[in-house]
């Protein structure tokens, strides 16, 4: 009996014991797996919250670059290249740092010195992979460079676009045979320049051009060499007078100059010394040679007219009064002459 107590009472301990032992083991692995799962928690929070600092930081930057871009339309509004860069110094001032931005062409001297600079961010101004200058920082943030790239790839968007307007404007104004102004344009810088004679009370001369004897040329050798006829006249006219004055296509053979701050005897001296540079040319068209005069018509504001119209009238009426002395000469207007008509 006493045995067998004892063995219930041993029996009894050790399902205790092993109840205990089971119940501390069951403890354990679910603090362990309590553990887990809030390891687990916590990564699946600290990604959470990776992803969320970084869709914010991916929004921020995508709110600074569309921000950047969206300045740029001030930039590329201009029409006017320093309008344009003034425009762009200001917007890169707003965002990044420096000392001094300048804008070098491709072909500057000083594009080296800036290139081997530590203190200098060189930046390339592309349009089609034809480089039309360079932006020169100082004084930024390697930082920022980023910054500087952006707004400095849309100045150069400005900058092709200013060329192209230019372009398009240079090829509206000017006469795509001579190189010269077109008759329109010639006809509104002229009346531009006599406003201003007239409020400076200063002279102006207006010279018409005729080529002698253009149409036997063109009969004889043909209009692709009447055309260079044309081209070698007109580069004539340009060597022989000065970047203020004012060269044209009038129509056909004929040519026209306006000389500002000239009186009768300047816009003489010019006329003569074109004469002369036509008269001793030797005009070279394709496998002809060929040698032309040119005669010369002269006005003069304000003592032979004061409007446009007054001006072209009596410098064609002395053009015709040298071409009915023989052509290849100059004559001036002075008064009206009825044995020339």
């Amino acid at each position: 009996m006493d045995i067998l107590l004892l063995i219930l009472i041993l029996y009894t301990g050790l399902v205790v014991y092993c109840t205990g032992r089971i119940a501390q083991r069951m403890e354990k692995d679910l603090d362990l797996k309590t553990d887990d799962m809030k390891r687990a928690h916590q990564r699946r929070v600290d990604k959470k919250n990776e992803l969320v600092a970084e869709k914010n930081l991916l929004a921020n930057e995508t709110h600074r670059i569309f921000t950047l871009y969206e300045i740029t339309k001030d930039i590329t509004k201009s029409l006017d290249e320093k309008t344009a860069f003034d425009i762009f110094q200001g917007k890169l001032r707003e965002h990044v740092n420096f000392q001094e931005c300048l804008l070098l062409d491709p072909l500057s001297e000083d594009l080296k010195k800036f290139q081997v600079s530590q203190e200098a961010f060189v930046f390339p101004l592309k349009s089609k992979e034809e480089k039309v200058g360079y932006l020169v920082v100082k004084g930024v943030h390697p930082k920022k460079h980023e910054i500087v790239t952006i707004l400095g790839n849309q100045f150069a968007l400005a900058l092709r676009r200013v060329k192209l307007y230019k372009e398009i404007e240079r090829i509206a104004i000017t006469d795509g045979l001579t190189q010269l102004f077109t008759r329109r344009h010639l006809g509104e810088r002229f009346v531009e320049e006599l406003k201003r004679a007239q409020s400076r009370k200063t002279k102006t001369s207006f010279l018409m051009l005729d080529v002698d004897h253009f149409k036997p040329v063109n009969d004889q050798y043909g209009h692709l060499t009447g055309d260079q006829v044309l081209r070698e006249v007109a580069g004539l006219i340009k060597e022989n007078i000065r970047e203020i004055d004012i060269a044209g296509r009038y129509g056909g053979e004929e040519f026209c100059v306006v000389l500002p701050d000239t009186d009768g005897k300047g816009g003489l001296y010019v006329a003569e010394r074109i004469r002369c540079a036509v008269e001793e040319a030797v005009i070279h068209a394709y496998d002809t040679q060929v040698r032309i005069t040119v005669s010369i018509g002269i006005s003069v504001f304000d003592e032979d007219g004061k409007s446009m119209e007054e001006l072209i009238d009596k410098a064609d009426w002395a053009l015709y009064r040298a071409k009915k002395q023989g052509r290849n000469r100059v004559c001036a207007f002075g008064i009206y002459n009825n044995n020339d008509q």
